[in-house]
């Protein structure tokens, strides 16, 4: 009994004469977060006024940026309606505004490269739907009427091959509405992809575009357009796969994240469908929800298929595929000519990414700089450029309060392995 005693001793007094009290993190011993992965991360802008959402790269290097609308006034375009000009009322309910020629409310950017039937378009998706802000400032989303909801098309083309600083075409040639059976009045369109292949089928060979409606209201899924014809159609309504997580609750910048919209009940993350990205050759769509931390997938002859097959839909759901989870939630996604899925994860401060080789999400890169990154897009000179615009900390996510703080900025970071933009065309 006495040596157990003097063993227990001597272990304590080993354990007391090697501890180092008050010791801070600036000199720690200890393995250390800090809060970095992957290769350098570049500063390409600064945004000091309005904050960012879309972003899409030109293949002389022009960047494009978009910004959603409220009730500040209209920037950069003539072809922006007024603030008072956003929306309408009939019988106390809010409408956005049915104007088919004028931007309203300009979600997302998609560039895709020059082909033979096609020149290097700028896609604008105008989701019709403007958030406004009553007396109180309480913020609320008009429901879209047909006209509003839109996609642009704008040919970006070099006129004298001078790059980036030269003239450029930069004109509308086509726009494409959608009727209130595909889009509905609560539908919200957050971002769309193309194959311009003349030989996809289920469409009449001049390409079709991929759209997410990620209604918050509650009927979220895929409208697909015909470019050639304008038809439109919807596949895999409130399918589980496309729908927002049950309460999610996510953590930003280590604090666990509630929904407190000021005049409204407290609340998780309430959206559904938000990131999509198709395969190198076209032929599966990979996506999911804000709110959960699951990648699906799809083929996409699944989401082409018309109503006029009657188990279209069934077929669809049917043929959805689980890859399981990544590790967090994810809005915007990317995708390379080597295959790799980007995905913006702003519960990391970072951009992960799905290899189809090893069926497994890995991290690409990770910056305490990486504060909400919404949105992104590959360049032909092999960088993947983000958004950044610390949308957690907007007012109207906080009651009211809005803690963002100047500068936005455009970030950058080197694809691996020679990795560059995607051709669907």
């Amino acid at each position: 009994m006495r040596s157990v005693a003097l063993l227990i001793a001597s272990y304590l007094a080993v354990f007391s004469w090697a501890q180092v009290t008050f010791q801070d993190a600036s000199n720690t011993m200890l393995r250390v977060d800090n809060g970095t992965q992957g290769p350098p991360i570049e500063e390409v802008h600064y945004y000091y006024d309005q904050w960012p959402i879309g972003i899409a790269v030109a293949s002389d290097g022009r960047l494009f940026a978009s910004f959603t609308r409220g009730s500040f006034p209209p920037t950069g375009s003539v072809q922006n309606l007024p603030a008072n000009a956003l929306n309408t009322s009939w019988n106390g309910i809010d409408f956005g505004s049915g104007n088919s020629s004028a931007l309203i409310n300009v979600q997302a950017l998609e560039i895709t490269p020059a082909l033979p039937q096609r020149p290097e378009t700028l896609w604008l998706l105008d989701t019709g739907r403007p958030t406004i802000h009553d007396a109180n400032n309480n913020p609320s989303m008009p429901y879209a009427q047909p006209g509003g909801p839109k996609i642009v098309a704008v040919n970006i083309t070099s006129n004298d091959g001078g790059g980036a600083n030269g003239s450029h075409n930069d004109t509308v040639y086509a726009v494409y509405t959608f009727p209130s059976t595909v889009h509905y009045p609560d539908s919200y369109m957050n971002d769309l992809r193309f194959d311009l292949h003349s030989d996809v089928s289920g469409t009449s060979g001049h390409g079709i575009c991929y759209i997410v409606d990620s209604s918050n209201e509650g009927r979220p899924g895929f409208i697909m357009l015909d470019l050639g014809t304008g038809e439109s159609w919807r596949r895999l309504n409130q399918d589980p796969s496309v729908l927002r997580g049950p309460w999610n609750i996510p953590s930003y910048v280590g604090n666990p994240f509630y929904l407190r919209q000021k005049g409204m009940p407290l609340t998780g993350q309430l959206e559904g469908l938000d990131g999509i990205q198709l395969s190198p050759d076209g032929s599966r769509m990979y996506y999911s929800p804000l709110s959960t931390a699951d990648l699906w997938s799809i083929p996409t002859v699944n989401l082409r298929a018309r109503d006029s097959d009657e188990l279209a839909e069934l077929a669809a759901h049917g043929n959805v595929s689980s890859h399981g989870q990544r590790g967090g939630d994810a809005n915007g996604f990317e995708g390379d000519d080597q295959g790799r899925i980007y995905q913006c994860m702003p519960t990391q401060n970072a951009i992960y990414y799905y290899d189809p080789g090893d069926l497994q999400t890995h991290g690409f890169v990770r910056d305490p700089r990486i504060v909400w990154p919404d949105g992104a897009s590959v360049g032909e000179d092999g960088y993947i450029y983000m958004n950044i615009n610390q949308l957690y900390f907007q007012g109207d996510w906080n009651n009211g309060v809005d803690t963002r703080t100047h500068p936005g900025a455009i970030l950058r970071a080197k694809l691996p392995n020679g990795a560059s933009k995607q051709r669907i065309g």
